[in-house]
């Protein structure tokens, strides 16, 4: 509808349009909105809307409403032009939006409303964004010359100068002649399309709903050169372009991105599911082992045309250039597609090595290449949620025997160039492991209710596992991270066809042997709370997808589990890990404080204890609270748990009240002395868990300068830990001291350089390993360091890696948030930590086992 049209005398009243034989359609409230058609095509028009994005199995995450300009001339909107949306039965406007911007001639402009929910991906293009939110299957759009809301009553016919375009459909009140076809809803994939620009004022022949959703591209049909089609009275359609041209020698096409071009290719890869709505093309004959100067691999951004081409199709294609964040495509709208018959030489894969570089990649973004070389897994943290896997290629040229990707921090001191050559080195050796969709697992019930892919209860998938590539793969640029992308999306049902990789299981089931007649270990035991969060008033919660609670989100003081079946889930995972490390004393870290529920403070600490009891009776005890408490604690604390067989403890725990403690859990300390021994036999172990690097200050020596926030109250408790150990060196008579527990520092951060300083050595240095997983590097938080006199008794050291390399998928925390049961009553991902375990002899005199 052009009302630029209108001229004086052709308003319509009602009474004429109902002797002109106008009946209104079932359901209707009101007269249509009749202006005369713009055969002349001299304004805008509404081309699609798009209402129902954000719902389950939807393309797209957000609704659209695309306007197209069918004139020569650009058009400008500032000021001049507004969209609008009214219910169904409204007689207001009261979501309207002025626009801003220019549509070029003979193309299209965007405008991103509101969503349903978070199903689909970002929109390819957005011109504007408004707060406009459609229903989706009832409504009026309007297209207004006029930056505020007109007044467009129902129950008469309008006839306003102002009124550019509008659309009707559903039971709507206002419309164009005859309304528009009633949507499904939130049901199905559908648009309402307009075919080939035409504008007759008549909403139910101008207007169709069909499953072909191209924000930014032809519906079907063209006019004025647009992709899908010849311009008419041309013989020929757009410029023929070759993939490397496309793609040109730099991050992104250097083509203009509103003209259309033609390409051809071998489909190489094909995403008519899961939300990536395109495929992959790639010019014949190309690939092999010698990295290309330009990528000869290209995405096909079509979801109007995914479903007309496979694997293995030599096609040519007509669209518009475009980056999609950072990811070369050509967007083709339906038509845009031809199958070729001609011979076409078959793509070989790449067989080079993991390019380092940004630019390197950019030069095979979009081509078929063969994984081969040395791949690990680096990273699984995105695994039940997006079913990505971090990779690391090779082994590490910095960090000797380093298959994983390394915290900078834990091999070289903060700020140092050793550190930042780690940091890049990382970079250059990562790539994801994707499953060729946009699926997240955690989001709607519906995709919770989908199996993950990749993982299984049978097959863990953990950090430091050797990658075995099964076929070919797509280099992929998405959510800013270079990916290897499956030839189709991979789901839980066509894995054995479609999975890229295996893994192999690095699972242990003990620590190596760390020898001695001692044996100590460290354990943060992820927020172990009896007090579960029934209890208690006000907590909310993390819910499994059927929206029972798990743990404790927020609201009261409570952090672990939300019910007594949480709890047992997560007890009897931290029994087996405790049994299983078969140490003698244990530091714990993250246990609950009882005190701070009114209880006896040890409460937590001996249900624990039970708990290991009963799977191993008689073997356990725990050291008692001293009678000596700070003012103030946190709701966490640490214990020390031992076997009475092997160890008793000497005179009554020490807890460090100091003022550098104020935001952290106080250290306890506790001397020890082999059973049967004497006082030559003694130790003392001080179990520590420092401030964490989290919620810091923006400013000030607390921010993060590159060692996590809270740097500056870890060394001052640091200095005073150090000088805590020295007085209990003469109080409990001895220099063997072991310092224990989650340090929240990295190894060669500050806090833990202040202890290296006063003499204490790193047991975790000989083990080659790490306790935590952060971000995708793996490094150490928790840590065991010996006085000299105590390390020179050490006869092996050892990390069990049975959290940190651990799919998150495993916890406790997680259980039934998909579709697949990870949960089992094993160590594994008992925690989030790594126990760290060392062995000694307590006499000098006695024999010792060879070091590890």
């Amino acid at each position: 509808m052009r009302s630029s049209l209108l001229r004086a005398g052709t308003a319509l009243t009602a009474a004429a349009v109902l002797a002109a034989g106008f009946t209104a359609p079932a359901g209707a409230l009101a007269p249509a909105v009749v202006i005369p058609a713009n055969v002349s095509s001299t304004d805008l028009i509404i081309n699609e809307a798009y209402l129902v994005g954000g719902s389950a199995g939807q393309p797209y995450k957000n609704k659209f409403i695309e306007l197209y300009n069918p004139t020569a001339n650009d058009i400008v909107l500032d000021g001049k032009y507004s969209i609008a949306y009214r219910s169904a039965s409204a007689s207001t406007n009261p979501q309207n939006f002025a626009l801003k911007g220019t549509v070029k001639a003979k193309s299209y402009f965007v405008i991103q409303g509101g969503s349903n929910a978070t199903n689909g991906a970002a929109l390819p293009q957005v011109d504007a964004v408004a707060g406009i939110n459609p229903s989706g299957s009832t409504g009026t759009i309007v297209l207004t010359r006029s930056a505020s809301a007109i007044s467009l009553p129902t129950g008469s016919v309008v006839n306003n100068a102002q009124v550019v375009d509008l659309l009707g459909y559903g039971a709507s009140n206002t419309y164009e002649t005859a309304l528009a076809p009633t949507p499904q809803g939130t049901k199905a994939v559908e648009s309402l399309n307009r075919t080939n620009f035409v504008d007759t004022d008549d909403n139910s022949k101008d207007i169709t709903v069909n499953a072909s959703v191209t924000p930014g591209a032809a519906n079907g049909g063209t006019t004025g050169g647009e992709p899908g089609g010849e311009n008419p009275g041309e013989e020929t359609g757009p410029e023929l372009k070759t993939i490397a041209e496309i793609q040109g020698t730099g991050g992104a096409t250097e083509l203009p991105k509103d003209t259309a071009v033609r390409t051809r290719g071998i489909v190489t890869a094909t995403y008519p599911t899961g939300g990536f709505n395109g495929y992959y093309i790639q010019t014949p004959g190309t690939g092999g082992d010698a990295l290309p100067e330009a990528s000869q691999g290209i995405f096909v951004y079509s979801a109007a045309t995914v479903n007309e081409v496979k694997i293995g199709d030599y096609v040519e294609v007509t669209g518009k250039p475009a980056e999609y964040y950072g990811l070369s495509q050509l967007t083709v709208a339906k038509g845009g597609v031809k199958q070729l018959t001609e011979p076409a030489e078959a793509i070989k894969p790449l067989t080079i090595a993991w390019p380092k570089t940004d630019a390197e990649r950019e030069r095979v973004e979009g081509m078929v290449f063969n994984p081969s070389g040395k791949y690990t897994v680096a990273d699984n943290y995105s695994l039940n949620q997006y079913a990505e896997i971090g990779l690391a290629f090779g082994e590490s040229s910095l960090v000797p025997g380093a298959d994983e990707l390394i915290q900078p921090t834990d091999v070289a001191e903060a700020g140092t160039a050793e550190a930042q050559a780690v940091a890049t080195e990382n970079y250059q050796r990562g790539v994801k492991l994707d499953d060729g969709a946009t699926t997240n697992f955690m989001g709607s019930t519906a995709n919770k209710a989908i199996p993950l892919p990749y993982l299984t209860p049978e097959a863990p998938i953990r950090v430091g596992a050797p990658v075995n590539f099964q076929s070919d793969v797509i280099l992929d640029y998405r959510n800013e991270a270079w990916k290897f992308q499956p030839l189709t999306q991979l789901t839980a049902g066509n894995a054995a066809s479609v999975q890229p990789a295996t893994f192999v299981n690095t699972r242990t089931a003990a620590p190596d042997e760390v020898g001695g007649n001692v044996k100590l270990a460290s354990f943060n035991v992820l927020n172990y709370f009896t007090t579960t969060g029934d209890q208690l008033e006000g907590c909310t919660y993390y819910t499994d997808r059927a929206g029972n609670p798990l743990t404790v989100r927020g609201g009261c003081l409570a952090r672990g589990a939300a019910n007594a079946e949480n709890l047992k889930r997560q007890q009897d995972k931290i029994v087996a890990a405790i049994n299983g490390l078969d140490a003698d004393v244990v530091s714990l870290e993250e246990i609950e404080n009882s005190a701070a529920f009114g209880k006896d403070r040890d409460e937590a600490l001996s249900t624990l204890v039970d708990a290991l009891n009963a799977d191993r009776p008689g073997t356990w005890d725990y050291v008692r609270s001293p009678e000596a408490l700070p003012a103030s604690e946190d709701v966490i604390r640490t214990a020390f748990i031992f076997k009475p067989s092997v160890v008793k403890p000497i005179d009554e725990s020490i807890i460090l009240d100091d003022a550098a403690f104020s935001n952290a859990r106080q250290p306890l300390a506790q001397a020890f002395q082999k059973v049967g021994g004497n006082a030559k036999s003694r130790f003392v172990a001080i179990v520590n868990h420092f401030k964490s690097k989290g919620s810091a200050p923006a400013t000030g020596e607390n921010a993060d300068t590159g060692q996590g926030g809270w740097n500056a109250a870890r060394v001052g408790q640091a200095e005073a830990l150090v000088k805590f150990a020295d007085s209990l060196k003469t109080q409990r008579n001895t220099d063997k001291i072991f310092l224990t527990g989650d340090f929240n520092s990295y190894s060669q951060e500050d806090p833990m350089q202040v202890l290296y300083n006063a003499g204490y050595i790193s047991q975790n240095a000989k083990t080659g390993d790490y306790t935590y997983l952060f971000d995708g590097v793996v490094g150490s938080l928790d840590h065991i360091l010996a006085s000299p006199a105590a390390n020179s008794l050490v006869t092996g050291a050892d990390i069990w890696n049975i959290n940190a390399d651990e799919p998150i998928a495993l916890e406790y925390s997680r259980y039934n948030y998909n579709a697949t049961d990870f949960y089992a009553p094993t160590p594994y991902r008992a925690s989030d930590h790594d126990p760290v375990i060392v062995g000694f002899y307590v006499d000098k005199n006695s024999p010792k086992a060879v070091k590890k």
